[in-house]
């Protein structure tokens, strides 16, 4: 085992896309195996809820959007932020503009120049479109400009240093103007300058990839073609590597004893995920302030680390996994598992065993995390179901997302390039991870404020940073649980993985001898 620190639905259809010969032949840039053979890796993970970055809704579909689509930056292993489509970057003496000088000759997959005006209509787009999921993200855009060519200029409403980090995910994945005057058509047919190139999508099942030899790092890329599919059921995802028929996919943590003894390579390495338990304070009983402390005292992480990660994860209370920039050690200190302490607070508030009734909401195949959250509220007197929601479907989106609809839901971040970003989305007030939306407090994005107008090579960045996890952490009710490490099985003939905390990304990936 190796060791590091680093769905859209819609009726059964097929987008197949006709491809050149000039895009088909990947020989030149080192993507075939030795003898001219080849190289083909298959993928289990999932598909994305949109293959446009603007209406993409989810963080985790960064894993997906990467692979048609590169970001004007990209984070290296350590999280630190580094060139892209573009070469190089400044900040105005106000720190409210940020010039980005792109690389020389950059083109889109089907030929659209991706130059500054491009870019500069992937935000326009970002921030005007109806569906636009980038809006919050780009609050404080105020204008871009192409000052030439190669060059483009975001202007900003206020100081914001966290622009680098932004522009490293979903926000800075730049889709082709042509193609996007379409959106509908771009969800479901991508169109970057990434390091693939789509050929066929089948909603639901699979999607297939050729290397796209004008990708600006394509001498890293080692793949001919790329297959990706939805996610294996948990039970077949050893045997499914075995037979050849996935070459990499995700192995539940209590499987990887199993995928050693079957002569497989487990990778395991660090991630910015974090599970919790989600509160919705807009739904009774949890818009009672004593049902809200009690909680925060309810909850054994100990055990969720143990049952669910096999030991692999960590105990965390925040979104951030200990080890990262953003982790607040101060704030595993607030509260602590005490059951005792938390029937204590019910029944000081007139609450007896048996009074309170909790749904809670859960993914297909997170069973094990409903029934530790069953069993711990159990403990303090709390009653609850469990209503699972089938894997793959965009009820989760829909309900959990955009209604708001469950009182208690087992959810998580995968974690976003830029702290702040991730902060917004765990707990800003239209924050798709936050339950409670449109619950956030003045101090909260005053804390985020402070953050964004502190360069990150500041003593003080530290410090600012901190206090806003500290202050997320405090006025939220959601609870965090634990963080959780990638955990990959692959096959003999796939090298080694390319895991990013942020993302899974596939430069120096090898396939074959």
């Amino acid at each position: 085992m190796t060791s590091s620190w680093r769905p859209l639905a819609a009726a059964a259809f097929a987008v197949v896309l006709t491809v050149g010969m000039s895009a088909c032949a990947s020989g030149d840039s080192g993507g075939s195996r030795p003898g001219g053979e080849e190289s083909v890796l298959r993928w289990s993970l999932g598909l994305p809820t949109s293959w446009d970055p603007v209406t993409s809704r989810t963080g985790f579909d960064i894993n997906t959007i990467s692979l048609p689509y590169a970001s004007l930056t990209r984070l290296d292993d350590k999280g630190n932020v580094e060139p892209s489509l573009a070469e190089s970057w400044t900040y105005d003496e106000t720190g409210t503009s940020i010039t980005f000088t792109l690389r020389d000759n950059l083109t889109f997959s089907d030929g659209t120049p991706l130059d500054a005006e491009a870019v500069k209509a992937h935000f326009e787009r970002g921030q005007d479109q109806a569906d636009s999921h980038l809006r919050d993200q780009l609050a404080d855009l105020e204008s871009v400009t192409a000052d030439s060519e190669t060059e483009v200029t975001l202007h900003l409403t206020t100081v914001d240093y966290q622009i680098p980090y932004l522009v490293a995910g979903r926000t800075g994945a730049i889709a082709s103007p042509t193609a996007a005057e379409d959106p509908k058509h771009l969800a479901i047919a991508p169109v970057g300058a990434g390091p693939f190139i789509l050929t066929e999508f089948v909603a639901e099942s699979h999607a297939s990839f050729i290397k796209n030899d004008d990708y600006w790092d394509a001498d890293n890329i080692h793949i001919d073609r790329f297959e990706l599919s939805t996610a294996l059921d948990a039970a077949t995802v050893v045997s499914a590597v075995q037979s050849g028929s996935i070459d990499v996919a995700r192995l539940p943590a209590t499987q990887i004893e199993q995928a050693e003894s079957a002569g497989l390579t487990v990778t395991v390495a660090g991630t910015l995920a974090a599970s919790d338990a989600s509160i919705n304070l807009n739904k009774a009983p949890l818009d009672d302030p004593a049902v809200v402390e009690a909680l925060r005292y309810a909850f054994d992480r100990e055990a969720f680390v143990d049952a669910v990660t096999a030991g692999t994860g960590t105990v965390t209370h925040q979104p951030f996994p200990e080890g990262y920039v953003a982790f607040n050690p101060e704030i595993e200190d607030i509260w602590s598992y005490d059951p005792d302490k938390a029937r204590q607070i019910l029944s000081d508030a007139g609450y007896e065993d048996g009074d309170l009734a909790i749904e809670i909401t859960a993914h297909a195949g997170s069973e094990l995390d409903a029934q530790l959250t069953q069993s711990q509220l159990a403990d303090i007197g709390i009653n609850s179901t469990i209503s699972l929601v089938p894997a793959g479907s965009t009820t989760w989106q829909d309900e959990v997302y955009v209604a708001k609809s469950p009182q208690l839901a087992l959810d998580g971040t995968i974690g976003r390039e830029s702290p702040v970003a991730n902060l917004l989305a765990t707990y800003g007030p239209e924050g798709i991870m936050n339950l409670s939306g449109p619950h956030s407090s003045d101090e909260f994005l005053a804390a985020l404020d402070a953050v964004r107008a502190t360069p990150i090579d500041a003593p003080e960045y530290q410090e600012n940073l901190w206090n806003a996890v500290r202050i997320g952490v405090e006025q939220s009710p959601t609870n965090y649980l634990y963080s959780n490490p990638w955990v990959f099985v692959s096959s003999s003939d796939v090298g080694e993985l390319n895991l990013l905390p942020s993302q899974v990304r596939w430069e120096g990936v090898q396939v074959g001898d």
